[in-house]
């Protein structure tokens, strides 16, 4: 059980990694194959596609027969995009160096939830399980800038990519040497398709909640940098955000053993209002120090709604937690893609405060949802539905 447990954070790890790579060398690839900024969103749509199509697709295949395959083929398909993004001098490998991306990210992002939630039968076990899983896509992606800082001037960008393909590489030939538990024998048949699952009232309302949080959390990393430069230069800005992360990290190592003793219900609601109360303190924040306050004080609050919202799902659906995750993913991956266009289209006409403001929008929107998601009458039609059973 310690070394399946080791391997999901490795594998979330990697995941963290390879979300976070492509923005922070971005720059340096468009000087080499030539794009402007039109087609470097192109890169971004794909890499998310792929991993909302990765999500509908693979949920119910290991369910039926284990993560195994997903957590050795995620880290390698991350690990030989790596070595595509290396490699490339034009557009179109760097397309398909997305799509490989992002189809690794989501295997990665599927199995592990799936695993470390399979670990523990309990509740708030799960949640516990979980935040601490989410440790890992932390470390990962703060790995990305800081690494980068250390190694890009000296030893250049290829040398970067090359270590991380390599470490990819580690964990997938890893996870080929152990024993995975296989599919529980009370599992029902999934449903023909994933989408089916989102007739159930709490799944549909989860996934919706899970779509606010992960737009959420890429506006304010995509635009709190940007918004602390109206105080401060890109620099400090910069180290703010990785303030950020760092308080994502911390928190959800704290949350890791308070999920054991707390519902989880309330750990998403107080995550939500603390995450209104960072966003509206960077909303009005008048000095560069009170602004990277809010910032990192918004990172903690935030730290554990997805993966407290996983674990009470985990624990819902039982041996069908892949197919629901897969579902739930995907719907957030959506969030993830769509809520940043929506707050640069705002930002784009009413300055960052209109992007920080969305932020603060949807935690409460999020609030809403969870606690409509813990009342009786909810629970009670999630019961009577027929999800994760065959249609007809």
């Amino acid at each position: 059980m310690t070394r399946l447990r080791y391997a999901a954070w490795a594998g979330m790890f990697v995941f963290g990694l390879a979300i976070a790579l492509l923005g922070a060398v971005l720059p340096l690839l468009a000087g080499r194959a030539r794009f402007d900024l039109a087609r470097a969103g192109l890169l971004f749509v794909t890499l998310n596609a792929a991993v909302v199509g990765c999500s509908l697709t693979m949920g119910s295949r290991i369910d039926r027969r284990g993560p195994k395959v997903a957590m050795i083929a995620g880290p390698l398909c991350v690990s030989a995009a790596l070595i595509a993004i290396c490699v490339a001098r034009d557009f179109g490998v760097l397309l398909a160096a997305s799509i490989m991306l992002g189809l690794g990210g989501g295997l990665l992002n599927l199995s592990t939830n799936t695993l470390a939630a399979g670990l523990s039968q309990d509740e708030r076990k799960k949640n516990a399980e979980l935040n601490l899983l989410g440790i890992f896509f932390g470390l990962g992606a703060l790995t990305v800038p800081l690494g980068l800082g250390v190694l890009l001037e000296r030893h250049g960008l290829d040398l970067v990519l090359i270590l991380a393909a390599a470490l990819c590489a580690v964990v997938g030939a890893g996870a080929a040497t152990l024993r995975f538990p296989g599919p529980a024998p009370h599992v029902r048949k999934p449903a023909r398709h994933p989408l089916a699952l989102l007739r159930d009232p709490w799944v549909a309302l989860a996934a919706f909640l899970l779509f606010l949080q992960a737009g959420n959390e890429v506006v304010l990393s995509g635009f709190a940098t940007t918004h602390l430069t109206l105080f401060a230069g890109m620099p400090a800005a910069a180290w703010a955000t990785v303030g950020m992360w760092t308080a994502v990290v911390v928190a959800r190592a704290l949350l890791a053993v308070v999920a054991r003793r707390v519902n989880g219900q309330v750990i998403v609601v107080g995550s939500a209002v603390g995450t209104i109360l960072g966003s509206l303190g960077l909303l009005y924040a008048t000095s560069f120090a009170a602004a990277a306050t809010a910032l990192v004080v918004t990172g903690a609050a935030m730290a554990g709604i997805f993966p407290t919202m996983m674990g009470i799902a985990g624990a819902r659906f039982g041996g069908q937690v892949g197919a629901v995750f897969g579902a739930v993913l995907a719907v957030a991956r959506t969030g993830a893609m769509l809520l940043p266009w929506i707050a640069g289209s705002l930002a784009a006409r009413h300055g960052t405060r209109a992007a920080m403001a969305t932020a603060a929008v949807s935690a409460g929107g999020i609030v809403i949802l969870s606690l409509v998601l813990s009342l009786p009458g909810v629970h009670a039609a999630a019961s009577r539905s027929r999800c994760g059973e065959p249609e007809g």
